[in-house]
């Protein structure tokens, strides 16, 4: 286990339930059982509050609180363009971080490709709230 991916899943600043949110998903890793719930404010087509609730391993753990702390005052258009970037990420190696989103190689890095499906959970979630 990484330890760096430890100290990510740590920071749990986010983990809450967002009263008078605007947009809100839960969704479940058909794979490992893991559940992901995230609860958005949005105001003028930006992330003004970002919170979630999650079942899961310290990889989806880790992937929600940088998603979430990344998310924050980042526009509908920004979330969306980096979730189908992270949907390619481990079938590309060629695919680069931009330096907006370069913390995410922290967790985005082919040794962890056999829990690619945990990591993407909160992204898959958060696209899903953003839907309706």
């Amino acid at each position: 286990m990484d330890i760096e991916i430890l100290k990510i899943a740590a920071n749990t600043k986010n983990n809450k339930d967002i009263k008078n949110f605007t947009h809100k998903s839960k969704n479940k890793n058909r794979l490992c059982g893991d559940e992901m719930e995230i609860s958005l404010i949005v105001k003028k087509h930006k992330i003004s509050k970002i919170g979630y609730q999650c079942k899961s391993c310290i990889y989806c753990q880790a992937s929600a609180s940088l998603l979430s702390n990344s998310s924050i005052n980042k526009s509908v258009q920004k979330i969306n363009e980096i979730s189908t970037f992270v949907e390619r990420y481990f079938d590309n190696t060629n695919l680069k971080f931009t330096k907006e989103w370069k913390q995410f190689e922290k967790i985005f890095n082919k040794k962890n490709i056999s829990r690619k499906e945990c990591i993407l959970l909160p992204f898959k979630t958060i696209i899903k709230a953003l839907k309706s």
